[in-house]
C-alpha cells in the first residue's frame, strides 16, 4: 500500500469555518449520544475559543483543509477529520506530527466512541484512567489514554 503524505500546516484565520464545519460533521458522526442541540453549542465553542487558544495543526487533503489536531502542551483537545473521508490514514498523519513535535501525548475519549477509542489503541495509545463522567459533569464515560514517542 502506498502511503500518501499530505501538508500538515499551522492553522490560518481563513481555515476556521472550514475546521468548525469538519468539527461538527465529525462530532454528529462520533458524539451523536450528546445531542444536536449541545454540539451546536460546542461548534460555537470550538469557534469563539478552542481554535483560539489551542495548537492547531490542519492537514490539507485534495487541496483544501480536511481536519485538524489541537494541541495544549502534550495534550490532545481534539483530533478531527472530515467523515466523508475517513480511513485514507489522515488522522494517524496528524498523530505522528503532533508526536514528533511533543514526544508524549495524553487524551481523553468518550468511552461511547468505540471508533476512537480503536483508533487510539491501534496507533499505540495506552489507556491510563477511566472517569464516569465527562469535563461538563454529564453522565457520559471518558478514557484516558497516553501515548510515548
Amino acid at each position: 500500500m502506498i502511503q500518501i503524505h499530505n501538508e500538515i500546516r499551522p492553522i490560518r484565520d481563513e481555515d476556521t469555518e472550514t475546521l468548525v464545519n469538519i468539527w461538527l460533521e465529525a462530532s454528529r458522526f462520533a458524539h451523536g449520544f450528546l445531542g444536536e442541540e449541545r454540539l451546536q453549542l460546542q461548534s460555537e465553542q470550538v469557534r469563539d475559543i478552542y481554535l483560539k487558544q489551542a495548537e492547531n495543526w490542519v492537514i490539507i487533503h485534495d487541496g483544501k483543509p480536511a481536519g485538524f489536531i489541537g494541541l495544549v502542551g502534550q495534550f490532545i483537545g481534539g483530533l478531527f477529520i472530515d467523515p466523508h473521508i475517513h480511513g485514507k490514514g489522515l488522522g494517524r498523519q496528524l498523530l505522528v506530527h503532533a508526536l514528533d513535535l511533543k514526544k508524549s501525548l495524553e487524551l481523553e475519549v468518550y468511552a461511547l466512541n468505540t471508533q476512537a477509542h480503536g483508533f487510539y489503541l491501534r496507533n499505540g495509545f495506552v489507556e491510563i484512567a477511566r472517569f464516569a463522567e465527562d469535563d461538563e459533569g454529564l453522565p457520559f464515560a471518558v478514557i484516558h489514554m497516553r501515548r510515548d514517542a
